[in-house]
């Protein structure tokens, strides 16, 4: 096996919502131009980012939806965790690195314009760096984060030595 990550997934609630919020909200890009897609994929440097629908996603994996216990967005109206609801986490996060600490804060912004929710707002993080966290549609966290020492390759892709 080589040592690459070729897609990462994302199953979702509302494909149309998620649609906008990866693609108008925060600009990744696509070449899906209308919210009904049955999947996305956006072109990011190095591992591309899919969205594919919850229940689709349990089908494909365990061959029917049936039994399974499915993801959900805990607040229908998007965001991730309604306050009635404790936090929770899936166990994995995906990760924006920055070149500065204010490209940090300006993602998050991005992000929480486009209908996600500061998780935690940036700061300075125990290993030295500066990061904060934000939630998409369906809680999915990403963190964004800048360290003084990271390298990026020409095509913005983190140099790990």
């Amino acid at each position: 096996m080589e040592s690459r990550i070729s897609i990462i997934t994302l199953g979702v609630a509302d494909m149309a919502r998620s649609i906008r919020f990866y693609r108008d909200g925060l600009g990744l890009p696509t070449s899906v131009t209308e919210d009904d897609a049955a999947i996305v994929f956006f072109k990011t440097s190095g591992t591309c980012l899919a969205l594919y629908p919850n229940d689709k996603l349990a089908e494909d994996i365990y061959g029917s939806a049936g039994g399974v216990a499915l993801p959900k967005s805990p607040d229908p109206k998007g965001g991730a965790n309604s306050p009635s609801e404790p936090p929770s986490i899936s166990g994995i996060t995906l990760a924006h690195n920055t070149r500065s600490k204010e490209e940090v804060d300006q993602v998050l912004k991005l992000a929480e314009r486009a209908g996600g929710k500061i998780v935690k707002p940036a700061q300075d993080a125990f290993w030295g760096g500066y990061s904060g966290y934000f939630s998409d549609p369906d809680g999915h966290l990403w963190e964004v984060a800048y360290g003084d020492c990271w390298k990026f390759n020409d095509d913005g892709s983190l140099v790990i030595e």
